[in-house]
């Protein structure tokens, strides 16, 4: 199949989603808007800008591949033209490249990875970029990202390689997409709903609550829920019981992250204790985990999603 979506004759519907630091979107909506106006017009692609006050944003392009790849093409172009902005009143002498950041179902990454990771290795030396597929979903989602180095026309021609996988593959079971969030809340659980806590306020997570009530669905416990106060990170059941898991040992890498970060990350999202011990004349470690039985099905449920990347291979890093 031709690389090249457009010249192909393939001009489908897209949708291609870019992770932002607040900063360089500040710089592609311009004064009063007026750049993205003039992205939406030339390009005629539909250009989405997630809202909040979050140190990231979601740019969202979508419509047909030729419009998209204008639309990508005059934002590339904008970040350039910042560097070079910034490098004239900077000490620095090689000028960094363009790095934008995609954000794609996890279970599409393995069509793009390829066997031994071949696919992402092609699209490499083609497109001549630097292309990193993160190793972890992006926190209460089920997508990744895709980090993009290089020159505006090598991040143009890999990102439209990768669409091409894309569409070869299109992501299985239900995709949660990321949504950056106000840095730094506190998550709670009540009345099976997630609420991030801001100052006084309580505000909904419908994409937690998804998360929470897909851990519900495969929880082997009759779950009680009352709505009796709050519990950070805990749902308002009172009721805690514990539950214990048995994973081999050479596994339970996958669990545990770098420096204990992926297990901290379990046990902070799901507000459960979890406890790891090696089991006597097995190769085998004992998984405890000890909280609410919401806490309990949702540490559960993380610990299977990490299992199930590792197991296709996508949590290599």
């Amino acid at each position: 199949m031709d690389s090249s979506l457009v010249e192909g004759g393939l001009n489908v519907t897209l949708t291609i989603r870019l992770l932002m630091h607040g900063k360089e979107v500040g710089s592609i909506i311009g004064k009063k808007g007026e750049s993205v106006k003039k992205m939406r017009e030339e390009s005629g692609a539909r250009i989405n800008i997630s809202e909040g006050n979050c140190p990231e944003r979601i740019i969202t392009l979508a419509g047909p591949t030729t419009s998209i790849f204008k639309a990508f093409s005059m934002i590339i172009e904008k970040l350039e033209e910042d560097i070079s902005t910034s490098m004239t009143n900077s000490t620095a002498t090689s000028k960094p490249p363009v790095t934008i950041r995609l954000v794609v179902p996890a279970s599409q990454c393995g069509s793009l990875i390829g066997k031994g990771g071949c696919k992402i290795k092609e699209i490499r030396e083609s497109a001549g970029a630097q292309v990193q597929v993160a190793g972890d979903m992006l926190p209460n989602s089920t997508e990744r990202a895709i980090t993009i180095a290089g020159t505006p026309q090598s991040i143009i021609e890999c990102v439209k390689q990768i669409c091409v996988v894309m569409l070869e593959s299109p992501p299985k079971g239900v995709t949660i997409p990321y949504r950056p969030k106000p840095s730094g809340s506190p998550v709670i659980f009540a009345g099976g709903q997630a609420y991030a806590v801001q100052g006084q306020h309580a505000i909904p997570q419908p994409d937690l609550t998804k998360l929470h009530q897909l851990a519900m669905q495969q929880s082997p416990f009759p779950i009680a829920h009352s709505n009796q106060g709050f519990q950070a990170g805990m749902d308002a059941s009172a009721q805690t019981g514990s539950h214990e898991l048995t994973i081999p040992n050479d596994l339970i890498g996958c669990i545990i992250g770098r420096q204990g970060a992926k297990i901290n990350e379990i046990r902070q999202m799901s507000g459960a204790q979890i406890k790891i011990n090696p089991v006597e004349g097995s190769t085998d470690r004992q998984v405890t985990i000890t909280g609410s039985h919401a806490s309990i099905s949702l540490a559960e449920y993380l610990i299977n999603a990490r299992l199930s990347s590792e197991a296709t291979g996508l949590a290599a890093n």
